[in-house]
């Protein structure tokens, strides 16, 4: 899967869900973790959050709000985010599953 990134001005948000393959679950869930807060501290991040389904404990969902596209796409090539796209299929039993977002309120 390719990630492409909406066109547009302002703001971009998403949403998405990870689900591992149940022997990789708990190595999956700390390598998200880890994107954390070098993801927190790049330019025109405003929101990274990382969560567990509470329907389904062994879905990782991610939250994400970029103050551009042009920000985003600066995040996904970083070294450890391309790795982790061309690798994720080792951890995961589908693919990723990612939803845009447009903000309509303000944000803070």
């Amino acid at each position: 899967m390719k990630i492409v990134i909406p066109e547009g001005n302002g703001p971009v948000g998403l949403y998405g869900f990870a689900r591992p393959k149940p022997e990789r679950a708990g190595e999956l869930e700390r390598l998200l973790l880890s994107f954390v807060e070098p993801t927190r501290a790049e330019p025109g991040s405003m929101h990274y959050q990382v969560h567990r389904d509470m329907a389904d404990p062994n879905t990782l969902v991610f939250y994400e709000l970029w103050q551009s596209a042009d920000d985003l796409r600066a995040h996904l090539e970083r070294p450890e985010l391309a790795r982790f796209q061309q690798q994720r299929m080792d951890y995961l039993r589908e693919d990723l599953e990612i939803h845009w977002l447009t903000p309509l309120s303000a944000t803070p």
